[in-house]
């Protein structure tokens, strides 16, 4: 935008160049003005001064007067260049900002005075005594012109509108589905049945009745068309380091909430997974070698907490002696690395995209994660996570065990070895016994199923598997009114359960 800065020229020399000065060397301003001064970006030539300089108020987007104690040159009607370019810009409808140099006008020439309050009847004047408080003066005016063009923001991110985004791009089945969560979580006041658009003006996710960049992380139909790197990359390297070729790769999209268990899913298939019996207890004991808690935590912190303005995306990356989840950002000033590690308030990064994970149980935002986890990985036997910044982001570190494995020591262990066996001899199906064990422990998509049976993607003899298992009554499907969902997951049925049961008594295979 232009900026046509009007004044005596020879009473405002030196306030017109530091003014320009500033606004060509501020990182910020720089960016969206420029400035016209008429002793400088005008060269020699046969054009009378005033229509030059009148040329220059119609091209330009923001008229800024200097007010001194001089009127300047008259012209045949009396009028200065300043009263003139005052006047044209108020009859195109031109941004005016007027500064007036001194506390009282008593010194002023007459002029000047009656300029300064013809001004003050349609604009809002600003007094200055030196360049220095000019320059902060106009500072402040152009960062408020800005913010309220919406070319910058001043709060959090998740609150500021989401360019280009309109209600339709939101999911009203999303929303509906959270507020029955919110509702059982955390006894959410807003009954079911209310309509979306309340529900987004109580959270505040409205910004003048658009969606802000929360309500798409949380509820939109397609988040990442208008936040391209809110994805969330997942790899799986065999070694210690990171190296091609990849063994398994996914990246994920879809809002907060199906990021956290597409990633938390894609880690519990690729982590060893012990399963007892019910040789002391009627509950099958299972135990990850890391405690999926520990990963849960991990990775929506990582989600709710990143940096949505950063180029850089999530990334979560299992090696063969531990798991590190990369989030683009840092710590807010109040906080550092041993702060986090013991009693501290919780300060989120974006408040209101923790706000509706709170209130579906993803979080407790009480800024208890770090040290939750540090309890569960010694309580595991595990070494305490490690946390860092490393070139703009924050890294979390979860040792795996040395050995690889989550078998405890103890009576009645059974890695599922023998219940398999059984399993598949009674269903005659070697995959389906997989598929079956698989599941037990918790609900799992296909694409998490797949690579705990080995498989690198889900095959067509999995998807058959699974339809003839559900037909036949030993699984079910979550979500059964969506069949084709993207986050359809699988579960035992009460008779595929039994099944197992039966299966794991003494001579269950006979």
């Amino acid at each position: 935008m232009r900026i046509f800065i009007s004044s005596v020229q020879k009473e405002f020399a030196a306030e017109r160049r530091a003014l320009a000065d500033y606004l060509s060397g501020d990182p910020l301003l720089r960016r969206f003005f420029d400035t016209f001064r008429f002793e400088s970006d005008v060269s020699a030539s046969d054009r009378r001064p005033d229509a030059i300089y009148l040329d220059e108020v119609r091209n330009c987007d923001l008229y800024l007067g200097l007010f001194g104690d001089d009127y300047g040159w008259e012209n045949k009607d009396g009028l200065s260049p300043t009263h003139l370019e005052l006047n044209e810009a108020t009859r195109l409808g031109k941004t005016r900002l007027i500064f007036v140099k001194g506390a009282a006008d008593d010194a002023k020439h007459p002029k000047m005075r009656a300029l300064i309050r013809d001004a003050g009847d349609h604009l809002v004047r600003r007094r200055f005594n030196s360049s220095e408080e000019l320059v902060a003066a106009v500072y402040a005016s152009l960062v408020r012109i800005l913010e309220e063009r919406e070319l910058i923001r001043l709060g959090p991110f998740d609150a500021t509108f989401c360019r280009n985004a309109a209600l339709d791009d939101l999911d009203q089945e999303k929303i509906t589905r959270f507020l029955g969560l919110a509702r059982r979580g955390r006894n959410f006041p807003l009954p079911e049945d209310t309509p979306p658009h309340e529900v987004l003006t109580h959270l505040n996710l409205l910004d003048k009745g658009r969606p802000t960049h929360a309500a798409i992380l949380l509820f939109g139909k397609q988040p990442q068309r208008f936040l391209i790197t809110s994805e969330v990359k997942c790899a799986h390297f065999h070694g210690y380091e990171v190296a091609k070729p990849i063994p398994s790769y996914q990246v994920y999209k879809g809002t907060v909430f199906d990021l956290v268990d597409q990633a938390k899913d894609f880690v519990l298939s690729k982590i060893d997974l012990w399963v007892g019996t019910r040789e002391h207890s009627t509950q099958v004991p299972t135990k990850y070698e890391i405690p999926q808690e520990v990963v849960a935590e991990a990775i929506v912190n990582a989600v709710v907490h990143r940096d949505y303005t950063s180029n850089a995306s999530v990334q979560v990356m299992l090696f063969k002696d531990r798991l590190e989840i990369w989030n683009p950002g840092s710590l807010p000033p109040t906080l550092t690395l041993e702060k986090l590690r013991g009693p501290h308030a919780s300060v989120p990064h974006n408040p209101l995209l923790a706000e509706p994970m709170y209130l579906t149980k993803y979080i407790e935002r009480m800024g208890t994660g770090i040290r939750d986890m540090i309890h569960r990985c010694s309580k595991a036997g595990l070494p305490e996570p490690e946390i860092r910044l490393d070139g703009g982001s924050f890294v979390l570190t979860v040792h795996r065990p040395a050995t690889g494995s989550a078998t405890p020591s103890g009576p009645g262990q059974d890695r599922g070895g023998q219940l398999e066996s059984r399993l598949e001899s009674r269903l005659e199906s070697a995959l389906a016994a997989k598929v079956m064990l698989a599941i037990r422990p918790q609900p799992l998509g296909k694409a998490a199923i797949a690579p705990i049976l080995g498989h690198k993607s889900v095959s067509g003899e999995l998807h058959k598997q699974i339809k003839r298992m559900v037909n036949g009554g030993l699984i079910e499907p979550t979500i059964p009114e969506k069949p084709s969902s993207r986050l359809q997951k699988y579960r035992l049925t009460a008779r595929g359960q039994a099944l197992l049961a039966e299966l794991e008594k003494p001579g269950g295979n006979a």
